[in-house]
């Protein structure tokens, strides 16, 4: 007997005695250190990702600094050739001015209309074939409009309008003079062999005629000047409406070129100033983003470094930390195994003192109980012949049955005191607890109703521990129930349902116990846990959920 309940009380003891219980120090150093590795690599990889984003910004922001110096020099050539074709071609318009007032009444206006007596139409026509204008036919309209040249050359006066425009610009920047009329033929030229061409096509004398200046800037390579031939010049050619003098009316157009070699040298050299300040710049930025890109990265050095002491440190704290708590834990393991152990030998006494006290009340009652038996019987036998007519013999009897009763009750109740697992039927050892608890003083007032399902499978459990948590459960639900505790068994799945639930005087359910009823609870819902099934609360009522055999069987 002794070794069985040493057996079971081995089967049945905490898990802080089964094993090592929870080792906290070994988990934390796997997890932590597993944990420490991830936040060092991710510290570190953002850290690189940083500096290589800052060297990545530092790179765009020189190139685009470069942009930025190439774009403005470039603007700036740009408006300083603008700034100054505007200021050549208004110098233009006054110089126009200026042969308009000297040269145009006297010499170029009987020029000019002169040559307008002169037929053009023939030599245009020349080149308008519907078919398009063949070579043969494009040198036959040039040798036509020469011809035109020609003729307009031996009109009287040109010669000496002639050597009166030489003799004006000599010694100028302007390289050539072109007077053109109404109908686009160039009536004047300082070069004599484009006079006689046809410029009604060209947008500048277009745009003149309406009265709009159009010049242009150009690079030529040869040109012919006044008095040489010029190479590699930079020039500024202006279209320029001539107006009558004293009205709007406009008689003709000039065309002047003028040299701007040296200015636009002067700009070139300016532009390549800037472009040399420009790149000192440019490579005093690049050296600047070098050193500031040496820097963060020694930087990003120093943060990682003193990132991973403070992680080690922290680590080491932490390991500390957790090697303290789990002393604690060691230490509160042990007391609850020795809590567990001491609770257990508690747990025998007093079942045993319950089977002491039964058997001797059952010893005790029971023959007194025999001996009534017996004289009742005789009584009635005498009552059969007429000797006892006034006695009541079946009250004796009946009496005498329920204290038999009483005592098989207990006699039942006492006999369940197993502390290994084995087989038992649920209905009676659950009828055994509720006929127990109604001899109890607290609950004479309360209604214990058994309401068994017949036909359930037997259920491996630990007899003893079902007999404490069913005692725990049924008082709990007792002293929280205003009248009645009904206790149900029945079969929920694969599994046997102990049902404890509580009411009051009006048929409602009662609350959930709280306070002391919660520690019975408790335990009674470890050693539930402890024989594989489990306890829950539904709607008010303490569902005990047992294994029944043939699921035991299965998981084994």
């Amino acid at each position: 007997m002794q070794d069985r309940v040493q057996a079971g009380a081995e089967r049945i003891a905490p898990p802080a005695d089964r094993a090592d219980g929870f080792r906290l120090t070994r988990y934390f150093t796997l997890t932590s250190l597993a944990a420490f590795a991830v936040v060092g690599a991710a510290l570190f990889l953002l850290e690189r990702n940083e500096a290589t984003f800052f060297a990545q910004v530092q790179r765009e922001q020189t190139a685009f600094f470069a942009e930025a110096q190439a774009e403005l020099t470039s603007v700036h050539e740009e408006a300083a050739r603008k700034d100054l074709l505007a200021a050549h071609e208004a110098g233009h318009v006054n110089l126009a001015r200026v042969f308009a007032n000297v040269l145009w009444e006297r010499d170029f206006a009987p020029l000019v209309a002169r040559a307008e007596r002169l037929p053009v139409e023939h030599c245009r026509a020349l080149g308008n074939g519907a078919a398009g204008v063949t070579s043969a036919a494009t040198e036959r309209q040039r040798a036509c409009f020469a011809e035109l040249g020609r003729r307009i050359m031996n009109l009287p006066g040109f010669a000496a309008l002639d050597a009166r425009a030489y003799d004006a610009m000599r010694g100028s920047n302007v390289f050539k003079i072109k007077v053109f009329d109404l109908r686009g033929i160039t009536v004047y030229s300082s070069e004599h062999g484009q006079i006689g061409e046809d410029k009604q096509d060209n947008l500048g004398w277009q745009s003149a005629v309406r009265g709009r200046p159009a010049s242009e800037l150009t690079h030529r390579d040869r040109f012919s000047a006044f008095e040489r031939v010029v190479e590699n010049r930079d020039l500024i050619s202006s279209y320029l409406p001539v107006y009558a003098p004293g009205s709007d009316r406009i008689v003709g157009v000039f065309e002047i070129y003028s040299d701007v070699t040296p200015l636009i040298e002067q700009i070139k050299r300016t532009s390549e100033h800037i472009a040399a300040v420009t790149a000192a710049n440019q490579r005093m930025l690049e050296q600047r983003a070098q050193d500031n890109a040496r820097k963060v990265e020694t930087s990003s050095r120093w943060l990682l470094a003193i990132v991973g002491g403070l992680l080690a440190l922290l680590y080491l704290a932490l390991l500390l930390l957790v090697r303290f708590a789990q002393r604690i834990i060691d230490r509160q393991a042990q007391a609850q195994a020795q809590a567990a152990r001491r609770e257990q030998e508690w747990h025998r006494e007093k079942m045993a003192a319950l089977a002491t006290m039964a058997a001797a009340i059952s010893h005790e009652v029971g023959n007194p109980l025999t001996t009534i038996t017996l004289l009742a019987e005789e009584i009635v036998d005498g009552k059969k012949r007429g000797d006892c007519s006034d006695c009541h013999p079946e009250v004796i009897l009946e009496q005498a049955w329920r204290i038999a009763q009483m005592t098989r009750n207990m006699g039942a109740f006492a006999a369940a005191r197993s502390e290994a697992r084995e087989p038992v039927d649920v209905n009676q050892m659950t009828k055994a607890v509720c006929d127990f608890l109604r001899f109890d003083q607290r609950y004479r007032g309360k209604q214990v109703d058994f309401c068994p399902t017949e036909g359930l499978p037997a259920s491996v459990v630990v007899p003893d521990h079902l007999n404490e948590a069913l005692m725990n459960l049924i008082q709990v639900a007792a002293e929280s129930a205003p009248a009645r505790v009904s206790v149900a068994t029945a079969m929920r799945g694969e599994q046997v349902l102990i049902r404890i639930g509580r009411e009051g005087a009006d048929g409602t359910a009662a609350p959930t116990p709280a306070g002391p009823a919660d520690l019975r609870i408790e335990a009674a819902r470890r050693r539930i846990a402890d024989m594989g099934g489990r306890l829950t609360v539904e709607d008010s009522a303490l569902c005990i959920l047992l294994p029944a055999a043939a699921e035991h069987a299965a998981q084994g």
